[in-house]
């Protein structure tokens, strides 16, 4: 019965997400507190999010799942300063999307051996585009609600992903890798996806 439960869970998460990949963002604006706390259900920011939970239960140490949302955090904070300051990079939505790939293959290798600092290196950088993107909208009025927002907003998603991955690491058993290179294969396809209708 748990597994059952847990599988419609997962394939549920999957679903929604994937059902809104057509649309990287959500289509607001960036002055208010709701504003912000809707803005991470863009197909892209969800995805991501997530996925940083699955890997962060399903490759660092025991006890150590929370340096990868940690990481992406600060990393998100410090990035949207940088992007209302004005820093920004070449083709920054899509390299979002590709991030999105990223975290796909991190999810199908999350059970081989990767050095921690690398792992948290790769989220980092990941975030940091993310964070640019969420600076550079800044606005003349409003932004400090909004930013409180989107970061309560991140850090539910990467709640919502920890407990995915506690669940395929306590139900699932041996199989828990061959389901994590299936999200991993799924999310990088999405993250194809998006940067397809970027490049269209």
């Amino acid at each position: 019965m748990k597994q059952q439960t847990m599988r419609g869970l997962i394939a549920a998460t999957l679903l929604a997400g994937l059902a809104g990949a057509a649309q990287a963002h959500t289509g607001h604006g960036t002055s208010s507190l709701y504003e912000g706390l809707v803005h991470p259900f863009g197909a892209d920011h969800l995805l991501a999010m997530v996925a940083v939970g699955v890997w962060s239960v399903s490759a660092l140490p025991a006890g150590k799942a929370w340096w990868g949302p940690a990481t992406f955090l600060l990393a998100l904070v410090i990035s949207a300063a940088l992007g209302a300051a004005g820093v920004t990079v070449p083709y920054l939505e899509h390299a979002i999307s590709l991030s999105v790939v990223l975290f796909g293959l991190m999810l199908l290798f999350a059970q081989r051996a990767m050095p921690v600092a690398v792992g948290l290196g790769l989220i980092a950088a990941a975030s940091s585009l993310h964070g640019l993107a969420h600076g550079s909208e800044t606005p003349e009025t409003g932004f400090a609600g909004y930013a409180v927002g989107f970061m309560l907003t991140t850090a539910v998603l990467h709640i919502g992903g920890v407990g995915i991955g506690l669940g395929i690491q306590r139900w699932l058993g041996a199989r828990r890798g061959v389901v994590l290179g299936g999200l991993g294969a799924l999310l990088s396809a999405a993250g194809i996806y998006l940067f397809g209708q970027l490049a269209a």
